[in-house]
Formats: structure tokens, C-alpha cells, sequence
């Protein structure tokens, strides 16, 4: 049967109005006619493949629609583009920190292979060699970005460290980590991400990018209690001190990212610190949440 597909009617894409400017598609990446229709009858000419099951701890608990949505629908999407090449001029692959899996060695860099070995590890590292084959085999003019963790306005999912402990600090409760506080990641600010990319896709028409990974990041790593702390600082919160579960199963202690390349290659760099990234995520949120 084919998977159930709902608007979420307080997302950003209908919040904003954006939904109103744009074609919206309804259906889902494991649905292949769905996605070829939409390539054809929209005349696509440029993917941005976003779509995927994002949550590490609903990978854990359901593997197999992460791996659908995940596996399934990246080799659905890349084979449509590739059916539709001529059309079809790039495509750009989201991918994510995650599907280099664990390793000793710091910072990654993209000559490192995929080696993931949780479920949703293993969904992104999947996901790249599909990409990395659609274009050894069949030529397909595609890239992949390998994201730290992206954080912005327009994130509801809650269970998230920086959603979660925005909501938690406005209604004066503490907030909850369920790792020791000590995991080490990139935080990425959503417009740093967006101009990741639109460089990688506007790139794409310079043959040597085709079939390449770039690492986006912004090379300064931070704890979950680092943002924490961070946060309770800009809400002046500093009284609500967290609670620390220690509780978190089958995630990688510390995971960033060399950018050098995306730089070099690209002329990308991110453009906002972590305190203004946090502080234009807080005013979202506070718009959000005071409506």
C-alpha cells in the first residue's frame, strides 16, 4: 500500500505562505510514478534532494521506513533524473554528517568513506553511494552535502536539543538532554545551509563538480551543553539548569567536519557565528510560540 501523506498545516511551508507561491506535490519519495510525473509535468531542470526520515531515535525504533524513505527514495529520485537526463541538468543530494559513521579520526573529510552502522547511519551512507553510482554509471550531474547539524527556525521537532530546550526554557522548565551533555557536533545555521546548496547546485554546471561530496560545517564544534548553556545565556535562563539523562542509545560521541574543500571549490563559508545563528532561531521561535 502506499504510505500516508499529510500537510502539517503549522509548518513554515504553509506559516509563511509559501505554500501559496509554489507548486506542492503531494506524495512521497517511495512512490517512483509520483516523483517522475512531478519531474516531467513541472519540467524540473534542477533536484534538491531534501526529503528523508531525519529523526535518529525513530530510526532506531523503525528501521524499515527509515530505509524506504531514505534508501528507497534516493534510488527512486536519482533513477527518474536519470530516465529524464536530457531534461535533468543537476541534482544535489542532502546528505548529513552521520553517514561517515564513527571514527577516531577528526575532523572528517570527504575522502573518508561512508561506513555507517545504525539504522539511519546506514540510510545516509547508503544514500551517498547511490548518488556517487547514479553518477559513475550513468553520468548523472550529481553532487552531495554533507551537513553538520542544521538548526533554525521552522524546526518542530521538539525532541531536537535546540527546539526542545527553547520551548522548554520559555515555559520555565528544565531542559532535557538525553546524552551526558559531552557529544560534540557542528551546529549549521539554516540560511548557511541554503547558501551550501544553491553553490553546490549553480556549481554543478562546471563539469569537475559533477559526482563530488563537500562537507559544510562551520569547523568550530560544539557540545550539547555548550548550545544549552548558550541558550540559556541569550534567555537569560541560567537558573533552569538541565537535566541530564545519559540515556542516549546507538549515537555517535563526536562527529564534525573539515569544510576546506567546499571553500576551495566552492567559495563557500558560513556566514553566521553561532550566537547570531542562535539569536535569529530564538526570534523565530518566540514569534512562533507567543502566537
Amino acid at each position: 500500500p502506499r504510505p500516508a501523506h499529510r500537510s502539517v498545516p503549522q509548518s513554515e511551508l504553509f506559516r509563511s505562505g509559501t505554500a501559496k507561491r509554489v507548486s506542492v506535490v503531494t506524495g512521497g519519495l517511495e512512490d517512483y510514478s509520483a516523483l517522475e510525473r512531478a519531474i516531467v509535468e513541472h519540467e524540473v531542470d534542477t533536484v534538491f534532494h531534501l526529503g528523508a526520515q531525519t529523526i535518529v531515535g525513530t530510526a532506531l525504533r523503525s528501521p524499515i521506513p527509515t530505509f524506504e524513505a531514505n534508501i528507497r527514495g534516493t534510488y527512486n529520485l536519482l533513477d527518474a533524473c536519470r530516465v529524464h537526463q536530457k531534461q535533468v541538468r543537476r541534482v544535489v543530494v542532502a546528505s548529513y554528517d552521520k553517514a561517515y559513521g564513527d571514527s577516531d579520526v577528526l575532523p572528517y573529510t570527504e575522502e573518508m568513506p561512508p561506513l555507517g552502522r545504525h539504522p539511519y547511519d546506514v540510510s545516509k551512507s547508503c544514500t551517498d553511494l547511490l548518488a556517487h553510482t547514479y553518477h559513475h554509471t550513468y553520468d548523472l550531474p550529481v553532487t552531495i552535502a554533507r551537513c553538520g547539524n542544521i538548526y533554525g527556525g521552522g524546526d518542530l521537532n521538539w525532541s531536537r536539543i535546540i527546539p526542545g530546550t527553547i520551548r522548554s526554557l520559555r515555559s520555565g522548565q528544565r531542559p532535557v538532554l538525553r546524552s551526558d551533555g559531552t557529544f560534540k557536533r557542528d551546529y549549521v545555521y539554516v540560511l548557511d545551509a541554503v547558501s551550501a546548496y544553491l553553490a553546490m547546485g549553480e556549481a554543478l554546471d562546471r563539469p569537475e563538480v559533477a559526482g563530488e561530496a563537500y562537507n559544510f560545517g562551520p569547523e568550530t564544534p560544539q557540545s550539547v551543553l555548550d548550545i544549552v548553556t548558550a541558550l540559556q545565556r541569550l534567555m537569560q535562563r541560567e537558573d533552569l539548569d538541565p537535566v541530564i539523562l545519559g540515556t542516549a542509545k546507538a549515537e555517535i560521541k563526536d562527529q564534525y567536519l573539515d569544510s576546506r574543500k567546499a571553500e576551495a571549490q566552492l567559495n563557500w563559508r558560513p556566514k553566521y557565528t553561532l550566537e547570531a545563528g542562535l539569536r535569529e532561531t530564538l526570534d523565530w521561535y518566540t514569534d512562533y510560540l507567543g502566537s
